[in-house]
């Protein structure tokens, strides 16, 4: 039995997102508990080369909005990049979700022999079937930017395990 375009990314995106925002609660938390300015973690890293905690979370959040757009046909938002704060960070996370909401299902089902063309860099792109797409970039590319979040937060003595990092699941 084949599965749907959408079932196989709306769902899964929005879960991990809900999650996400989750993580900046426990962060907050942390931070309360601790009593420390959680604006530490806002550029905090797992090393030096990587992107800092907050550009983490805008990427996840613009991995599912933009390869969702493109499985759908649709134009995605532009949100810009400027949050720095937990609240600010999970607003764009909602913006996020809500977005993802406004997309009807029947635009994505059929999307896996759609060509669709993403940015590798900054002046190059790439085309693959929309099966592809989802398998290959989209959901890889948004699950290491969620999971780097989620080291970043750990890595720095934020109490979250596997439950938290799965909680969204357990709605299946």
């Amino acid at each position: 039995m084949s599965i749907s375009m959408s079932s196989a990314s709306l769902p899964i995106l929005q879960a991990m997102l809900s999650n996400l925002s989750h993580f900046l609660d426990k962060a907050q938390a942390d931070a309360e508990a601790r009593k420390y300015d959680p604006a530490v973690l806002m550029q905090a890293r797992l090393a030096p080369d990587m992107l800092p905690f907050t550009r983490q979370v805008l990427i996840a959040c613009d991995a599912a909005k933009n390869g969702i757009a493109r499985l759908a046909g649709v134009d995605a938002p532009k949100f810009d990049d400027v949050e720095t704060t937990i609240p600010e960070l999970k607003a764009r996370i909602q913006k996020t979700l809500d977005f993802l909401a406004t997309i009807p299902v029947d635009k994505i089902d059929g999307s896996q022999a759609r060509d669709i063309t993403f940015p590798t860099g900054r002046e190059t792109t790439r085309t693959l079937k929309g099966d592809q797409y989802l398998q290959h970039n989209l959901l890889p590319n948004f699950f290491f930017h969620v999971t780097t979040a989620y080291a970043v937060l750990r890595h720095n003595g934020v109490r979250l395990g596997k439950s938290d990092y799965l909680v969204g699941a357990n709605v299946i």
